[in-house]
């Protein structure tokens, strides 16, 4: 099988497309990202990737505090405006038609819309270059009702967002596939298959 070199490249894809929230200059403030992950199970945390030049930033510095917010496919248009407009100039939350909603944490706004919500308090940030990596301690997490089958979140009701960037002709927002397999029983049981 042949290969070709693509370079420095980011090929992980498809990647989660989130809202981040945030309050900044005293108004709810969403971005949009894609460059966030799981990092820790005990303490549960998460991170994400904030490019430094953007207006979320000060806010999540001011506030040690974000909300992560899962749009599902009916939420393209928002979550590309949410990326591609500044909130220094523009409110986000109007323009999109938020509806927030409080949860544990005061400085983390979350949208009722989006089918999964999480708060997290910033435990550490990172400057990785054009970058901060934002790590935070989750604190509080949401799924909406309708997004439940016999009591279990169902990805087929949540229905994410995801986004590309393999190439720049095929970059852009995608609907996750379809359900291929369980994951092995013996591995679950034994917690991972790669521990010392």
């Amino acid at each position: 099988m042949s290969k070709t070199k693509m370079g420095l490249q980011h090929l992980l894809n498809p990647r989660p497309a989130i809202l981040v929230g945030t309050y900044v200059d005293s108004k709810p403030n969403f971005l949009t990202i894609s460059w966030a992950g799981i990092t820790s199970a005990d303490p549960p945390t998460m991170s994400i990737a904030v490019r430094n030049t953007r207006y979320s930033l000060k806010g999540i510095r001011e506030n040690r505090q974000f909300s992560v917010n899962v749009p599902s496919v009916d939420m393209v248009r928002e979550t590309d405006h949410c990326g591609a407009v500044s909130g220094f100039n523009s409110d986000k939350a109007r323009e999109c038609g938020f509806k927030l909603f409080d949860g544990e944490l005061d400085k983390a706004p979350l949208i009722e819309q989006c089918p999964i919500n999480i708060e997290c308090e910033v435990l550490q940030i990172v400057a990785l270059g054009d970058h901060s990596l934002v790590i935070g301690k989750i604190v509080e997490s949401y799924i909406t009702d309708q997004c439940f089958t016999s009591g279990i979140p169902d990805i087929r009701k949540i229905n994410p967002l995801c986004f590309c960037t393999l190439t720049m002709k095929s970059m852009g927002y995608y609907a996750i596939g379809d359900f291929i397999s369980g994951t092995n029983a013996i591995s679950r049981e034994r917690g991972a298959g790669d521990q010392l």
